[in-house]
Formats: C-alpha cells, structure tokens, sequence
C-alpha cells in the first residue's frame, strides 16, 4: 500500500536568487523518524539570504512507521544523493546539511561526493552501550515497533508544529547502527569545510556523549572544522528555541566558504 505524505511534512525546494547566492545549494536532510518539517526553519532561513535550498524526505519517513520498518540505512543514503544530485544540476556548489541522522547522512554524502562544505547538527558518533543491540534482529520480531517518549523541546510553542513517528521501528535501530559505522569508517575521506553545532541540553545526543569530539576527530583532513556548543535548545536545533542562532551560524560558515 501507498501511503500519504503526512499533512506539513512534504520535502521542498526554494529557488534562490541568480543575482546574490543562487548558484549556491543548500541541501538540507532531517533526522531519524523525523521530516523535512524540522529542517523548514534553517531553509527558509538560507532562501531569505538568497542561497537555493532543498529539503529531502527520507525514504520511509513521513508517511507512516511501516514505511520506514521496510527501509534501509541504503535507502535512506540514497535518498540524500538523489537530493545532491538534483542540487548539482540546478546549482554551482553543493554544501550539505543536517540533523541528527541526518547529520550522519550528510557526512556520508560529503565523503562520497564533492560538496562545498558539510554541516552536521546535534549527529550521533555512536549509538550508546546497550546490550540489546546485540539481539536486535530477534527483539525486533517479537516487537516491531519501540513507542516514544514525550518530546522534550525548550519552545513549547514550536513543539506544537511537530510532525513525527509516534514510534520507531525496533529494526530500524540495526540501520541506524549499521549506518553509523558507515560514517566514522567515511570521515577521514572528507575534506571538505565543516561546521559541527550541538546543544549542551540535547536529550537524546547529550552533550556528555563525546559526539562532538568523536566525529571532529575523524575529520582530520578536512580543510577546517569549525565547532559550536549552544544552550538553551532541545535535539531538534533547526527548530527548537535557538533556531534563529543556528541559522546565523550556518549563513556565517556559508559566507566563509563561499562568499
């Protein structure tokens, strides 16, 4: 069965202005179990400034949990090249952007492909120690689907536009794993500029982790890597409270890199 994207969470694309930044392309993913809504804020953001943007959908994400319990950290890379690849024909340079997962998948693409630069916010180095990682492929049978918690946003009033899985696929974990492997064995393959953003009150990738300091690591030849802690903002950066101060940190990185 086809399902629907979800009301609000279609991807989109912002063509910027030939005379100012449109020649340059902003490619923007969202994170695990999330949608291209999360990530509207930094590119409407980048658009007003002239750039031109391109927000992904995921495969399997946006439409419902059984859509993405059938999907594959593969298709989910994939999702991203489609997306860079349409960039590159519409654009001169590509920089690539994201969230969380998305982060990860950015980074993947940047160690893949040529890009500008590469922003990853809020991205996992690793999953946590967790014993059930080891019996995930048994553990996701006998129970498909991991149910949330309550979403835990310092913008109460932003948290009410979100649009997210009220689940994660149990398997979806293993991807997510696997995926992640992928990217630490990709990052010495970078070299392209690189801006790194994480919250001090991240949740979910939390700020004792070494997340941070895992990935910039990794980025040993990477032209530079720029890093920044920011307080008062829950996972979701590009929409949470200090939304506005991600956006200007972004546009600053993209003003270094390429005018």
């Amino acid at each position: 069965m086809n399902h629907l994207i979800l009301p609000t969470a279609e991807p989109f694309f912002f063509p910027g202005d030939p005379r100012t930044k449109g020649h340059i392309g902003c490619l923007l993913s969202h994170g695990f179990t999330g949608t291209p809504k999360e990530m509207r804020p930094l590119g409407e953001a980048l658009n007003r400034l002239g750039y031109t943007v391109l927000g992904v959908r995921l495969a399997g994400h946006a439409t419902e949990p059984d859509d993405m319990r059938r999907s594959t950290w593969r298709h989910w890379a994939a999702s991203v090249e489609d997306g860079y690849h349409l960039l590159c024909g519409v654009t001169e340079q590509v920089v690539v952007m994201g969230l969380s997962m998305g982060g990860s998948l950015a980074l993947y693409t940047a160690a893949r492909f040529p890009v500008a630069g590469v922003v990853a916010m809020a991205t996992p180095h690793h999953l946590p120690p967790d014993p059930r990682l080891k019996v995930l492929p048994l553990l996701s049978l006998l129970r498909p689907y991991d149910p949330k918690g309550p979403p835990q946003w310092m913008d109460k009033e932003a948290l009410k536009e979100l649009v997210t899985y009220p689940v994660t696929p149990t398997r979806s974990y293993m991807e997510l794993h696997t995926l992640l492997e992928k990217v630490r064995s990709a990052l010495p393959r970078i070299t392209a500029p690189a801006l790194l953003l994480y919250s001090r009150q991240d949740p979910v990738v939390p700020a004792s982790g070494g997340h941070m300091e895992g990935i910039a690591a990794g980025l040993q030849n990477a032209a530079r890597v720029e890093k920044h802690w920011l307080e008062g903002s829950g996972h979701i950066l590009p929409a949470d409270a200090q939304r506005e101060t991600v956006a200007a940190l972004v546009s600053d990185f993209l003003e270094e890199i390429v005018g």
